[in-house]
């Protein structure tokens, strides 16, 4: 086995792992490891995949779930300064979890995991408003769509509770969380420019709104997370023209988005329906 979770080998152990923190967030997030074995941990991941960091719907705060796991994971020898050590060696300069998970988690996933991160933070741009992890493997059109209207729709909902209160910060709370919610409802919808294009499928099989084929790649899946603006931090990636050609001879151009008109058109006439 390896103690690198980068590496197939890897089975899932959060102890001996090179980076603790990352692979207790996915194992609160529901992701599994080709190796990993049953264990006591697997009690604790996130039924459906997405992690809001403010207590919504009736879970805890996303800082107290993944404390939750560490604990679990180190057993007698979790402390509150083994907590401080692994915030402060992934990146947390304050050592807070709380704080580490709001700001750091992200660009740290996305080094450590070769800028094809596996979960994404999605926020509305503010340190004080709605941010929230998702397990990329699990977030099909149903569950970016309870994400945008029963998860975020609850933080909006109390936001504008609150605002009607007088709540000091509400009002902007409100916006930038509807202005991402506007944003989520255009990458479900699929309209260029947040639209998946894969490549080396044909037109009538590119996919109309929110519809990832795993198969093709957090590169090509990410674009429209990306383009709308709405993941944590910045991923370091394109794309350009691959190398090489088709076997047509013509060039591999990924940066391309076909309206889903010309899609559905594509898909009528080779007799796939909508």
């Amino acid at each position: 086995h390896s103690d690198d979770p980068t590496q197939w080998l890897f089975e899932g152990t959060v102890p001996s792992a090179t980076e603790p923190l990352q692979v207790a967030v996915a194992r609160l997030l529901g992701y599994r490891w080709p190796d990993q074995e049953p264990d006591d941990l697997d009690a604790l991941a996130d039924g459906d995949g997405i992690v809001a960091l403010p207590a919504l719907s009736g879970e805890l705060e996303a800082a107290s779930r993944l404390r939750t796991v560490l604990a679990r994971a180190y057993g007698d020898t979790w402390s509150s300064d083994v907590e401080r050590q692994l915030v402060v060696a992934a990146g947390g300069k304050n050592g807070v979890l709380a704080d580490w998970l709001r700001d750091s988690f992200f660009a740290h996933h996305c080094k450590v995991f070769g800028q094809r991160p596996f979960l994404w933070q999605i926020w509305d741009g503010r340190k004080d408003g709605f941010s929230t992890i998702v397990n990329y493997h699990r977030l099909d059109d149903a569950t970016l769509a309870k994400l945008t209207f029963t998860t975020l729709g609850g933080w909006i909902d109390r936001q504008r509770s609150d605002a009607a209160a007088g709540v000091a910060g509400a009002d902007a709370r409100l916006l930038a969380a509807q202005g991402l919610q506007r944003r989520l409802k255009l990458i479900l919808d699929g309209a260029p420019p947040y639209d998946v294009y894969v490549r080396w499928k044909e037109l009538e099989e590119q996919p109309i709104g929110w519809q990832p084929d795993l198969d093709d790649g957090v590169r090509l899946n990410i674009r429209p997370f990306v383009e709308a603006g709405v993941l944590r931090s910045k991923v370091a990636v394109h794309w350009k023209r691959d190398r090489g050609t088709n076997p047509d001879g013509t060039e591999r151009h990924n940066d391309l988005h076909p309206t889903l008109d010309g899609r559905q058109a594509a898909r009528t006439a080779a007799g796939l329906g909508s």
